[in-house]
């Protein structure tokens, strides 16, 4: 018979959780992720500078055979580890080189994400079974969430592994002496994904066990710790020692001593306020940071007393919130292993106390589409020389009713959880939609690289008049490096080297049309161009770059 509990009759439980288990939830959560990939692959070219470098850097290894050193334009890249690089000659291995396998592993590790999350709330909270999949909702829907999710970054793999780390923490909070292996493979794993970081998300919890789980023996908790931070070095110094060795001296020192100790001081060089994150989070955490009734059921929960698992999420967020709020080298996509805290505790304070209105939420959504429509009739002058063309309608009328639908069923008393999160959901693949025509050309760089392929098979040499990030090396599939040159340092070897070619970056695209070019295109804020030598010259003497 079951133990019924006041908590247990409490209405909201019973109004909201006609899926006992929250695996529906779960479910719809993962269908969501599907149809957002789904949407990114047939929209979104990969993007320089990013996401081409990272994927030229593995054809690169692949070209050489090479699984230790991952390598940029001929030379070792070490500014990061190379665990990605090998998901993506995984798949390379078992369907052929191509395109597409690359954008497929992070929403791998992002479904994979998900269910860690869901599993660590039936872990934190066993008497509300159902939370575990409002939390994977919460989490698929939340806008910088979904953004790297589909992106050839390394932030959605990283959360993969500290959510595995802290099952780890879990466990050996409980006893379990494997937990503290977990947190060594996690702590291994997460160093050859990006480095140290993944220390400073996985230590701060442990250091404050003794918070959010009282009465534990310090002295077995931190001989613990310390053995599973061992087996953690351990993991990476099997890369690590090998690479160095075969990557040569420069190669060795960045990966001991560049990527942590320089990097950590010139992190602290204070380039950014330490505020800097806070007016980001309403729209990194779009549409929950925003919801008043996430803000009155917070209150409501703290009032009421911290249980376990909130404090577990507390002492896992608030920590590394305030330290990369401290260190000045910022980039929104840092937090990414925080959003599986926030979206754990939110589920967890919206257990008690919920209000079911959306108003707020949807007005924003609704103004987002506004915008849109705006923007596709040609009524937002700044924009006409931002894109190549404006954005269809259609988005932008589609979100506005989406807006329209969460604001009724608010008003009609429909789960919040599950209209929200819907709405953050549609609300990023209808922008994608809109701007599928509009940016993601400017960004579309695989004409070019094509366009550079066949000039090296005809055994012509190509420079690249400017800093070089590999972007052409993988959508080109080339087979060797370009020569990267600026200035004067250019203008000689184009006099040396009458045969070559040369990229050239105009700031506009007004001349592009009068320009004699192998390939000529729309690229970021301005346009590229590969040229002869004789041309290259000559633009370079007009000063245009």
């Amino acid at each position: 018979m079951p133990h019924w509990t006041k908590q247990n009759l409490h209405p909201m439980n019973l109004q909201q959780s006609p899926d006992s288990s929250g695996r529906g939830l779960l479910l719809l959560s993962l269908l969501l992720l599907v149809a957002l990939t789904a949407v990114a692959l047939l929209t979104r070219p990969l993007t320089p500078i990013d996401e081409t470098r990272y994927v030229s850097a593995a054809w690169e290894m692949w070209l050489r055979g090479d699984f230790l050193v991952p390598f940029k334009n001929g030379e070792p890249y070490s500014h990061k580890p190379p665990f990605m690089f090998w998901m993506f000659h995984a798949g390379w291995a078992l369907f052929g080189v191509n395109d597409w396998w690359p954008r497929l592993v992070l929403p791998l590790f992002s479904a994979g994400g998900l269910v860690l999350t869901y599993l660590l709330a039936r872990r934190l909270w066993p008497q509300h079974a159902g939370l575990g999949g409002r939390a994977a909702l919460m989490l698929v829907s939340s806008l910088l969430w979904i953004v790297f999710s589909t992106a050839v970054m390394f932030d959605v793999m990283l959360a993969f592994w500290v959510l595995f780390g802290m099952h780890g923490v879990l466990s050996a909070a409980n006893g379990k002496r494997r937990g503290f292996v977990m947190l060594g493979i996690a702590i291994g794993l997460g160093v050859l994904t990006k480095g140290p970081v993944i220390l400073l998300n996985l230590l701060p919890i442990t250091v404050l066990a003794p918070w959010w789980n009282p009465g534990m023996r310090w002295g077995r908790w931190f001989a613990g710790l310390g053995l599973a931070v061992l087996l953690g070095a351990a993991i990476a110094l099997m890369w690590a020692i090998p690479a160095g060795m075969a990557g040569g001296e420069a190669y060795r020192n960045a990966i001991f001593w560049g990527q942590t100790a320089d990097r950590m001081v010139e992190s602290f060089a204070h380039r950014r306020p330490f505020w800097w994150y806070l007016p980001l989070l309403p729209l990194l955490l779009f549409p929950w940071f925003v919801w008043p009734g996430f803000w009155q059921a917070l209150v409501h929960h703290r009032r009421a007393g911290l249980d376990r698992g909130t404090r577990f999420c507390l002492a896992w967020m608030l920590p590394v919130f305030i330290a990369f709020s401290f260190i000045s080298g910022k980039q929104p996509h840092y937090l990414v292993p925080l959003f599986p805290a926030f979206a754990l505790l939110t589920a967890r304070v919206l257990a008690d106390r919920s209000s079911s209105r959306v108003s707020l939420p949807a007005l924003l959504a609704m103004a987002l589409g506004v915008a849109l429509i705006l923007a596709a009739s040609g009524q937002i002058a700044g924009l006409h020389d931002k894109v190549v063309a404006l954005p269809p309608v259609w988005p932008g009328v589609l979100l506005v009713l989406l807006a329209l639908a969460a604001w009724v069923a608010g008003r009609r008393g429909v789960q919040p959880v599950l209209t929200l999160g819907v709405l953050g959901a549609v609300t990023l693949i209808l922008v994608q939609l809109a701007a599928s025509q509009s940016i993601d050309p400017l960004y579309d760089i695989k004409p070019m690289a094509q366009a550079i392929r066949q000039v090296q098979a005809q055994g012509l040499p190509v420079a690249n008049a400017a800093k070089y990030h590999a972007q052409y090396q993988f959508l080109g599939r080339l087979e060797a490096p370009l020569v990267e040159l600026q200035g004067a340092e250019l203008t000689r070897w184009l006099a040396v080297h009458p045969e070559g070619y040369a990229v050239i970056y105009l700031k506009d695209r007004q001349s592009l049309d009068a320009i004699p070019a192998r390939h000529k295109q729309a690229y970021r804020g301005g346009a590229a161009v590969l040229v002869d030598a004789r041309t290259a010259a000559r633009l370079l003497a007009a000063h245009v770059e």
